[in-house]
């Protein structure tokens, strides 16, 4: 039946498949440029890539000229030959802009070590929650850097809330850190502070928030602060974590341990590329409070 009845008037609709074929045309069309294009960015030959697929030489000519059909495994194979995923070859045309390109060009040059760092920053500067991330401010790194000094002053002059996440997850637990650790250990307390963050995100648009040194090591729960919030690193030398440790009336960094100041370089150095994925780096070494803090409302101005 070549036309249908709607609303009394006849509406003429093409032979069953005609549209299909042309899209079908057009589709083969793009998909053979879109092979050819990344072959010849990868200066890999056909015959190569051909090879490397498991398909015959013809039949790569084929596809990158448009002209004949291939099955979902055949190409899955010629992707994974030139190293790229099957949403990168079935991409339509009118998406692929010289924009696009450049930065996939510039992504494919990254040494591996390299790649997840980049991506995240992307994803985290040029996401649609920046304006949120923004007005909430963290501040990361060892204790004794000046955590909640400086966060404390900034929340007040900011009118905003100060949240200590130890603090809260000691209030959602209803024991003290120390005894959550001998009950639950490591692993048990950082699904805790995982929970807490979590919680205490969605109940505040703007705050200021300091969290434990160790946040770091929990991946999931570290890029969650990171992708929430504009993140500060509060930075120190080890000596001044130590001492300032100490000086609050805290003797346990030195209890029983003489190698105690080796131990906190050994999980400064083991974390600094975590704390360097902050957006910004505060180093309170050799300073007042008060220089520290116009150090760090210069760099969140800034």
């Amino acid at each position: 039946m070549s036309d249908i009845e709607a609303s009394g008037e006849p509406v003429e609709v093409p032979a069953s498949g005609e549209t299909a074929q042309v899209g079908d045309a057009e589709f083969l069309q793009a998909l053979g440029r879109r092979v050819r294009e990344v072959r010849d960015r990868r200066g890999v030959t056909r015959k190569l890539v051909a090879r490397e697929a498991e398909v015959s030489e013809r039949h790569l000519a084929h596809l990158e000229g448009g002209e004949g059909n291939v099955s979902i495994v055949l190409l899955r194979r010629i992707a994974q030959a030139l190293n790229v995923s099957l949403v990168d070859l079935l991409a339509p045309d009118a998406e692929d802009t010289v924009e696009k390109r450049l930065i996939r060009r510039f992504l494919e040059r990254l040494p591996q070590h390299r790649l997840e760092e980049v991506v995240f920053r992307l994803m985290r500067d040029f996401g649609h929650e920046e304006s949120v991330r923004r007005k909430r401010i963290a501040l990361i790194g060892l204790r004794g850097a000046g955590k909640s000094t400086l966060g404390a002053r900034l929340a007040s002059e900011l009118g905003v809330p100060f949240v200590e996440l130890a603090r809260e997850v000691e209030r959602e637990t209803g024991m003290p850190v120390s005894e959550m650790l001998s009950l639950y250990g490591q692993s048990g307390y950082r699904r805790i502070e995982k929970r807490t963050l979590e919680r205490v995100l969605k109940a505040n648009d703007r705050m200021v928030i300091s969290t434990g040194g160790g946040i770091v090591s929990q991946q999931e729960t570290f890029d969650c602060l990171l992708g929430s919030c504009f993140t500060v690193w509060v930075r120190a030398q080890p000596e001044e974590h130590m001492a300032r440790v100490v000086a609050q009336g805290d003797l346990r960094p030195m209890a029983g341990n003489d190698e105690a100041m080796e131990d906190l370089k050994r999980i400064l150095d083991a974390r600094e590329p975590m704390y360097g994925k902050a957006d910004a780096v505060v180093d309170t070494s050799g300073e007042t409070v008060e220089q520290s803090y116009v150090k760090l409302k210069h760099l969140l101005s800034g």
